[in-house]
């Protein structure tokens, strides 16, 4: 298993919807959000991956994203702390699948859920 904890900040939001181009006001217009069932902004998902593929990158250098499946099933707030982690659950012919997993630390939500399968190069 490998695992990390890590915030993401207004300003990761802020500056992933500048290079994404998703500038949807849930991300990064407070007043906006503070409006919504989510009381303020969240993360973009692929934020989320993002993290988790640098993770990926760190351990597995030169991997190639064969595929993927990920679900947010709550929302990721700014500043909260969450644990990232990557767990190996098969291995076969050069890839790997790996589960990917977010959790909020404060209370255990799960805010991604998902595999990657990556081909080692």
């Amino acid at each position: 298993m490998i695992s990390i904890v890590r915030s993401l900040s207004q300003a990761d939001f802020n500056a992933f919807a500048a290079v994404s181009g998703d500038n949807n006001p849930i991300h990064v217009d407070p007043d906006f959000s503070a409006r919504t069932r989510f009381g303020r902004t969240v993360s973009h998902g692929m934020l989320l991956y993002t993290v988790l593929w640098g993770l990926v990158q760190k351990y597995y250098p030169g991997a190639r994203q064969v595929n993927q499946t990920l679900m947010f099933p709550n929302p990721t707030y700014a500043d909260d702390p969450h644990r990232f982690t990557l767990n190996e659950i098969a291995a076969t012919d050069g890839r790997i699948v790996l589960s990917t997993q977010v959790m909020r630390v404060a209370d255990g939500s799960l805010v991604l859920d998902g595999q990657s399968e990556i081909a080692l190069s």
